[in-house]
């Protein structure tokens, strides 16, 4: 049996498992798609109102695409959820099969052994959610930002329209590529006809609704910046505890000077994400090729989207698939320790939610110990790319070819 075969059959047996596994665990990790993006989906299509169109949105305009597809979808499953995973399932299968490709290359192979090592680990919540359709995309686009740099700027500005982490990783392709000028123009070209879209039905007042929504929300229990206010919780310090927000659909942390904090994750979060975009466009000023700059960039920026983040959802961990897919492919020596380290951090996520979420939000020592190292893993991740950005040198090379498209 060839090892595209196997690859295969592991590809089918991973997502069947992780699928089932979202109908059997506790605490819904299925939970948004029937509870949230059905309804806004079957709204949308019956004429009852456009979110983000009518009214703001949590998410950029282009998210209901997949949630409106799904329903298409849902008319021959006969189930919105299962639906919403066929549908996941597709986008990275063709993924996957631009990933393996027809040639024998090992370091692809290794990308593509770790693509379902993550997905199985992380578990139902990174197929149940907009980021697994979007993980996908991004994991396409990476591969072909060298040989097909238009489309890889279309897509990937098409999923910044969904989520806007992917945003990151096209801003790492801005900074690190040569043909700057296709992706900044894929990019436009996408932008310019959403928005141009949003105001032909009227909905300009509520384009960048997703950007309000962020600055003014609280912070989330999941995330890095909430563990001392979760941790007063479980020592029941006076004022500290974890309440749902009924606006965002979400569980929230609160305690002493939560309001200062709230203000600052912000501009601390632009200055972050700003300083290593810099630290990046330094790099590619003397030199650094893009194969090596592009990986290394992406998941520092990636991190620091999550770690400076007021929101900590667990499907965040599948943002660290692409970049480090892409690293894999490129130079896997240099990439299997910061494999490892998401993997565990994946792992982590799912002992967390689904698994042992009851206990953080009743806050318990064993689960909150779990997540604290989860973030704690993160914010390492975060610190090692930063650092090994400051110290690659120009004369690094790497294989080119690998990211060349595969006929």
């Amino acid at each position: 049996m060839s090892r595209r075969a196997v690859l295969w059959i592991a590809f089918a047996l991973v997502h069947l498992g992780v699928a089932w596994l979202g109908f059997v665990m506790p605490n819904e990790p299925m939970g948004d798609v029937y509870r949230v993006y059905e309804p806004w989906s079957a709204q949308a299509l019956t004429g009852g109102g456009i979110v983000g169109i009518d009214s703001t949105w949590v998410y950029p305009q282009l998210a209901l695409v997949p949630m409106v597809l799904t329903q298409v979808v849902a008319a021959l499953v006969g189930s919105y959820t299962v639906a919403w995973a066929v549908l996941v399932v597709l986008m990275d299968a063709v993924a996957f099969a631009v990933l393996v490709g027809r040639g024998r290359s090992t370091g692809r192979s290794v990308a593509a052994w770790f693509w379902l090592a993550a997905i199985a680990l992380l578990g139902p919540v990174g197929i149940y959610r907009l980021d697994g359709f979007t993980v996908p995309v991004v994991i396409l686009a990476s591969l072909w930002i060298i040989g097909r740099p238009w489309v890889a700027s279309l897509l990937l500005a098409a999923v910044t329209w969904m989520k806007v982490w992917p945003a990151a990783v096209l801003a790492a392709a801005v900074i690190a590529a040569r043909r700057r000028g296709a992706l900044v123009g894929g990019a436009v070209v996408v932008s310019a006809l959403t928005l141009a879209a949003v105001g032909a039905a009227g909905g300009m007042a509520s384009a960048f609704g997703f950007i309000s929504d962020q600055t003014t929300r609280g912070l989330q229990v999941e995330a890095p910046v909430s563990m001392p206010y979760l941790w007063g919780a479980l020592l029941r310090l006076d004022g500290f505890w974890v309440y749902y927000s009924t606006d965002l659909l979400t569980f929230q942390v609160t305690g002493t000077e939560i309001d200062t904090v709230i203000a600052a994750m912000t501009p601390l979060l632009i200055i972050a994400v700003g300083a290593v975009a810099v630290l990046g466009a330094v790099q590619a000023v003397r030199g650094v090729r893009f194969i090596t700059l592009f990986p290394t960039l992406a998941l520092a920026l990636v991190t620091g989207f999550i770690v400076f983040n007021k929101v900590g959802s667990p499907q965040y961990l599948g943002w660290l698939i692409p970049p480090v897919v892409i690293g894999l492919v490129l130079d896997r020596a240099a990439w299997f320790a910061p494999a490892g380290l998401a993997l565990g951090a994946a792992f982590l996520t799912q002992l967390v939610y689904p698994v042992l979420y009851a206990d953080i939000l009743y806050p318990a020592p064993l689960a909150v110990t779990l997540l604290t190292v989860r973030n704690l893993v993160i914010v390492a991740l975060f610190a090692w790319m930063v650092v090994r950005l400051a110290r690659l040198h120009p004369h690094v090379r790497a294989r080119a070819a690998l990211l060349h498209p595969i006929p």
